[in-house]
């Protein structure tokens, strides 16, 4: 009964109107759950038909729900459906479960009643469905009442969004004088709203600005050309603004609006136009050709290749030759130039008439005619005081070079092209004839030969001579001369350079020695032709002869063949060279001849010994000898120099060595004054200047005692001293010994001076004063004479008294 139960409501609820809805949404789930309802209710069905007993049994239960819509940016949170299966008896024992996009965050679904209820608002821009699933769980069995089904929740579209234009700014251009309806430029605006539902993304376009210039198409937003013959030459730019609605312009939609630029490009639609009829200029008439007399404009409204134009002067007037027009690339002005030189005195004003042509022509437009224009020039010569001018731009003339002075080259001429026609007087520029080799007539500009010439010195002469006025301003002009000096037959032939010829001892008669040429300074027009010959003897030469080799070149041949040098080391050959010139000139040079014991190869030597020899004509082995004997003179001179320079040094390093044993001059010079004045202190004080000590008549004879023997004297004595104390007799005929040699010896100054007391006493409280036991490398006293001290009174040790004792 049960099952018979369950069936029959199942299939009640299946055939009410909510199943409609149910099946509408499965149509719009991909897959599983609504085929497999459509199965069972197959089944179902031929299980009926075949009069099954087994009605009762279900084979598949099935979902309740309808569609579910959400309103965009609605901020109420409340129930949107209700899924429920159709087994669910209201007792709660079901377990609904929601989960995929947007669950537990955007929805939520009672777990009880399978109500689904929204927690936040939404977006239908930032997602415009959601695709949950949904369980039905059994609470008691925890198995699935139902299988997992998917469901969509569609978000309903509200006008919350402005359209937007793209790819802005807008920017085009048009040719100018356009038809009407040229397309300018497409605008596109968006809208992010549905555009399925209601109006809400439909969009229309109109103008704001730019009328009547330009409309808009509502739909398309194409901009297009509403006025005919815009031209841009009045105005060149336009700015247009269109808007674009949503619902259709309708109230409550939204808009917005852009701009579009709209520049008119140029078209030939002008021609030139000169905006004077004549144009007039003034040129002096020393400007040089090429000069800019002036400008002249045609105006073009038009811009770029549209405005280019070619000026012309008529060919028709003949003073179009004297002036040419150009087109300036950059301003399009023509430039009117100087063709020709002017002269006031010849004529003094041009009159002709100029044309501008445009280069590019559009006929669509204007007439041929009308892309041309003329004007008149009227160009004014003025009158300016000019610097002569001469006859011909330049003198060339030839003089010989053996013309007298005074003789005339030729003459100049310059006159003065103005009406005043002043008189000129001529020079030569004194930096162009250095030489001073010609003067000119003031006057007449005629010029002669101020001194000799010489062609072989200067074959050309560069003048520059000068034109002044005798005005005020002394104008001036120059021109330039050219004199060539014509040769003569002034100079004698010459031998090539200057030869050396030789002969061999073993040469044979007939045998070439030497081949001459020769040089002429001058330059005849035919040519140099030299001739070679003997000066003419009473008898023939037996010796050699000369060749003319018909060529400006001679040979010099042997006539014998006997030539040795013990006969003969030189010959004299007389040469005789003469030129072809008128009248005939000749030289005479004497070659020497030498005889050569030539190598092997057949050459003289031309340098070292035996070429020196035979050179100076003397033999080989007696300028061997000679050689030999200065060079025995020159070793025997340096080893005399190195021996008196060894005996030099050796006679230096005696001397060296008796300075050393010899007394400092300060000392040798003085001697000491010792008193004890009234048993006082002992005082030490200089004497009065004595006769200098003499040098020893046998000092450098007779040595004094080495100062090794010195010293070894005063170690003895220091040795015994400490034996035999200061009041042994020893010790006192020592000092007495040594005080009476110093005081006979005229060559030394006394004892004390020297300060060389090998001992005072045990009782002197000072040290010993001599200084034997200092180093042998220099004698200087511990203290100089001239700073006496007082010193302990050494009288008693050698019997003195009170009275003052001399050394």
């Amino acid at each position: 009964m049960g099952s018979a139960e369950e069936m029959h409501g199942w299939t009640v609820k299946m055939s009410t109107p909510s199943v409609l809805a149910v099946v509408t949404v499965f149509s719009m789930i991909p897959g599983g759950v609504l085929s497999d309802m459509r199965g069972t209710q197959g089944l179902e069905a031929q299980q009926l038909a075949q009069g099954s007993t087994h009605l009762h049994r279900r084979l598949k239960r099935g979902w309740i729900w309808k569609q579910m819509f959400v309103p965009e940016e609605d901020p109420t949170l409340r129930v949107i459906g209700q899924i429920k299966s159709d087994s669910d008896r209201g007792e709660f024992s079901i377990k609904y479960i929601l989960s995929g996009e947007g669950a537990g965050d955007v929805f939520e679904i009672d777990e009880y009643s399978g109500e689904i209820r929204t927690l936040k608002k939404l977006d239908r821009e930032e997602k415009a469905f959601y695709v949950l699933q949904a369980q039905a769980i059994n609470r008691r069995s925890n198995e699935p009442e139902e299988p997992q089904s998917e469901f969509i929740i569609k978000v309903q579209d509200i006008n919350d969004n402005v359209p937007q234009f793209q790819n802005e700014p807008y920017v085009s251009s048009i040719p100018e004088m356009c038809p009407v309806g040229t397309t300018v430029a497409q605008v596109t605006a968006t809208d992010a709203d549905d555009p399925m539902f209601g109006n809400n993304a439909k969009l229309i376009y109109s103008i704001l600005q730019g009328e009547p210039y330009f409309s808009v198409e509502p739909k398309t937003g194409i901009v297009v050309t509403s006025w005919p013959n815009m031209d841009r030459e009045a105005r060149e730019q336009y700015l247009v603004v269109v808007q674009v609605k949503d619902m259709l312009g309708l109230s409550g939609g939204y808009s917005s609006s852009t701009t579009v630029t709209v520049s008119l490009t140029d078209v030939n639609d002008n021609g030139p136009t000169f905006q004077h009829h004549l144009y007039a200029f003034a040129v002096p008439e020393n400007a040089a050709v090429g000069t800019t007399v002036g400008r002249i404009m045609a105006e073009d409204g038009d811009i770029g290749v549209n405005a280019r134009m070619t000026y012309s002067l008529n060919d028709d007037l003949e003073e179009s030759s004297t002036f040419i027009i150009k087109t300036d690339p950059v301003t399009q002005e023509g430039v009117v130039l100087l063709a020709k030189p002017l002269d006031y005195e010849t004529k003094r004003r041009f009159v002709m008439a100029a044309e501008a042509v445009n280069d590019h022509v559009d006929t669509r437009f204007l007439t041929l005619e009308d892309f041309r224009d003329r004007t008149t020039l009227k160009i004014v010569v003025e009158d300016v005081d000019e610097p002569p001018v001469f006859l011909s731009p330049v003198y060339e003339w030839k003089v010989p070079e053996n013309a007298a002075a005074g003789t005339a080259v030729g003459s100049v001429s310059a006159r003065d092209t103005d009406t005043v026609n002043n008189p000129i007087r001529y020079s030569i520029d004194k930096r162009s004839d250095a030489t001073r080799a010609f003067k000119i007539d003031p006057n007449n500009g005629t010029i002669t030969v101020a001194t000799a010439l010489d062609r072989e010195t200067s074959n050309w002469h560069n003048l520059t001579v000068e034109a002044k006025e005798i005005t005020q301003n002394h104008l001036s002009s120059s021109v330039v001369v050219f004199i060539k000096v014509l040769d003569i037959n002034d100079n004698v032939p010459r031998l090539a350079r200057d030869y050396q010829p030789y002969i061999c001892e073993g040469t044979q008669a007939g045998e070439l020695i030497q081949l001459l040429s020769a040089f002429d300074p001058d330059d005849p027009v035919e040519g140099h032709h030299f001739y070679f010959t003997m000066v003419p003897e009473k008898h023939i030469n037996p010796n050699f002869t000369i060749r003319d080799n018909q060529d400006n070149t001679a040979s010099i041949v042997a006539r014998r063949s006997t030539f040795t040098r013990k006969d003969r080391t030189q010959y004299l050959l007389p040469v005789v060279v003469t030129d072809s010139g008128s009248p005939a000139l000749s030289s005479t040079s004497t070659l020497t001849v030498s005889v050569c014991s030539c190598q092997p190869a057949g050459h003289c030597p031309a340098g070292g010994v035996e070429a020196l020899a035979l050179s100076m004509g003397v033999s080989l082995q007696t300028l061997l000898g000679l050689l030999v004997c200065v060079v025995t003179l020159t070793v025997m001179s340096v080893l005399m120099l190195m021996v008196r320079r060894h005996r030099r040094k050796q006679q230096e390093g005696h001397e060296v060595e008796v300075k050393e044993l010899e007394l400092p001059e300060t000392v040798s010079q003085k001697v000491l004054y010792y008193g004890e004045p009234g048993g006082g202190g002992a005082d030490l004080d200089f004497c009065q200047a004595v006769v200098p000590l003499r040098r020893h008549p046998h000092r450098r004879r007779e040595k004094r005692l080495r100062r090794e023997d010195v010293r070894a004297s005063i170690r003895m004595s220091l040795r015994e001293s400490h034996l035999i104390g200061p009041e042994d007799e020893v010790f006192r005929q020592f000092i007495l010994d040594r005080l009476a040699e110093a005081d006979q010896d005229p060559c030394v100054p006394p004892f004390d001076c020297l300060r060389i007391y090998a001992y005072e006493g045990s009782g002197s409280p000072t040290g010993s004063l001599s200084s034997l036991e200092s180093s042998t490398s220099e004698i200087v006293p511990e203290q100089p004479v001239c700073n006496p001290r007082p010193l302990v009174r050494l009288s008693p040790w050698y019997g003195g008294g009170e009275e003052d004792t001399i050394f």
